[in-house]
């Protein structure tokens, strides 16, 4: 279980998070959803210790976020950053690889290289694994770096708007192989979405979230409301039943 409480994040004397309070069930898959600037990066940043709190407490697996060892947290709980810029000329497979480090510290076992390779396939990127990341398409590479953080073989994976640079064919195929790694490889997954129906589809949970606050948590038929969503984007939504799915419909 991830738990978060009191946290909050301020800049120059303004604050764009909380304060906050909550628990992220183990198991399944959370959305993050809510407009932009409503702090949904923010709290996934804090609770993956990338970013620092102003107040506030994080707990991960019932470690203190803020006081564990890093090696040791890294072995329990893996990220992907929205804004992932690497530099050197790395393949597929080198990428990929850098998510063993927790374990190998740089000397892939052959263990290791078993994870690598169960990554490539799970994320159908085989076929690109001698390729380097900059004759990938966009999509591709975001494949890519998803690979990698499975590659880490954490509990609670932390993603961060994964959809990125993603056309609906693999937007779908991405968010059925996270599915596949909730279901069949007990990861519990916390995703920042945009597409309310893909977090309709495919997430067990759903934390709505405005200006810095979370105002609406359940399961994902609770969230999906009319009264709910137009509350949330401070737009009319409305949402319908098509095929048992519920369905956000955004209204002109």
């Amino acid at each position: 279980m991830i738990t978060f409480s009191d946290v909050s994040k301020t800049y120059d004397g303004t604050t764009v998070l909380g304060p906050v309070s909550g628990e992220i069930e183990k198991g399944g898959i959370t959305a993050l959803v809510g407009p932009n600037g409503a702090g949904k990066s923010t709290l996934l940043t804090i609770i993956g210790r990338l970013l620092e709190p102003t107040a506030g407490e994080v707990t991960v697996a019932g470690k203190d976020v803020a006081r564990s060892n890093p090696m040791d947290l890294a072995r329990t709980m893996s990220m992907l950053r929205q804004d992932n810029h690497i530099t050197a000329r790395l393949t597929v497979r080198e990428l990929v690889t850098f998510g063993r480090f927790p374990h190998s510290k740089g000397r892939p076992t052959r263990a290791c290289c078993m994870k690598v390779d169960e990554a490539l396939d799970f994320l159908g990127l085989n076929e690109y694994s001698e390729r380097f990341l900059d004759q990938l398409s966009g999509g591709q590479r975001q494949r890519a770096y998803v690979a990698m953080v499975l590659a880490q073989d954490t509990e609670y994976i932390l993603l961060d708007e994964p959809l990125n640079n993603l056309d609906m064919k693999h937007a779908v195929a991405m968010m059925k192989m996270l599915r596949r790694a909730a279901d069949e490889l007990g990861k519990t997954i916390v995703i920042v979405l945009h597409d309310l129906n893909f977090a309709s589809v495919y997430a067990d949970r759903i934390i709505a979230m405005r200006e810095g606050q979370m105002i609406y948590s359940g399961t994902a038929a609770e969230i999906m409301s009319d009264q709910i969503l137009t509350e949330v984007f401070d737009t009319p939504v409305s949402v319908h039943t098509i095929e048992g799915k519920r369905t956000a419909v955004y209204a002109m």
